[in-house]
């Protein structure tokens, strides 16, 4: 329990990076001991979200912007194998998850709650790589796309709430060539949809004025 809400407050920025993680106060926190506190900031700390200092103290992990690159090459390449893929292997049920979640997308886009729009983008995407029938290609898709929430959650916040339809319309475009089987369409407005967060997050890390959250 410990360990799923701390790492979600990690993600959601709601803990933002170089923060101070204070084993005593989680322990007070939460009502138990320490241990199992310890035992739940080491799995963290595996999963490089907190770091442990010298001196002993414990913050949460900067977000590492200069190697932010060869995420963002294995974040396009998954959007693109995962939805070729579901272009070509996807059953009929398939289909149905995966609009579910693209409706769940754009009520929450509608609402401008940007946790919901990272929730429901993700599961929309997850759904397109279990569509593929690759488990592989699914484990790694959806550990980029958890990996992926502090910088999705700043993309968010760099549009101000003014959320564009544009979002939906590229959902819809890619489900649409998943059902018609048209693998090559799929490759393709995956490639436009994935490079396009990350002109805009590239954008993003320009504007110092924007980043307000210690790094």
């Amino acid at each position: 329990m410990v360990y799923d809400l701390v790492r979600d407050e990690i993600l959601d920025l709601v803990l933002p990076p170089g923060s101070p993680v204070d084993e005593v106060q989680l322990a007070e926190r939460f009502k138990m001991s320490r241990t199992p506190i310890r035992e739940a900031l080491v799995r963290l700390a595996g999963e490089g979200l907190i770091d442990t200092l010298p001196n002993r103290s414990t913050m949460v992990a900067s977000i590492d912007f200069l190697n932010m690159h060869t995420f963002f090459d294995a974040l396009v390449l998954m959007y693109r194998v995962t939805t070729r893929l579901a272009a070509q292997y996807h059953r009929p049920e398939d289909l149905e998850i995966i609009r579910g979640f693209h409706e769940d997308y754009a009520r929450a886009l509608k609402a401008r709650d940007t946790q919901a729009m990272i929730a429901t983008n993700a599961a929309f995407h997850a759904a397109i790589a279990d569509a593929g029938r690759n488990p592989y290609f699914t484990g790694l898709f959806r550990r980029l796309l958890d990996e992926g929430r502090r910088i999705l959650r700043l993309y968010y916040q760099s549009y101000d709430e003014q959320f564009p339809q544009q979002f939906v319309d590229e959902h819809a475009a890619l489900l649409a060539a998943i059902a018609a089987r048209d693998v090559e369409a799929a490759d393709r407005l995956a490639k436009e949809h994935a490079e396009q967060i990350v002109r805009q997050i590239q954008t993003l890390f320009t504007r110092n004025d924007r980043l307000d959250i210690g790094l």
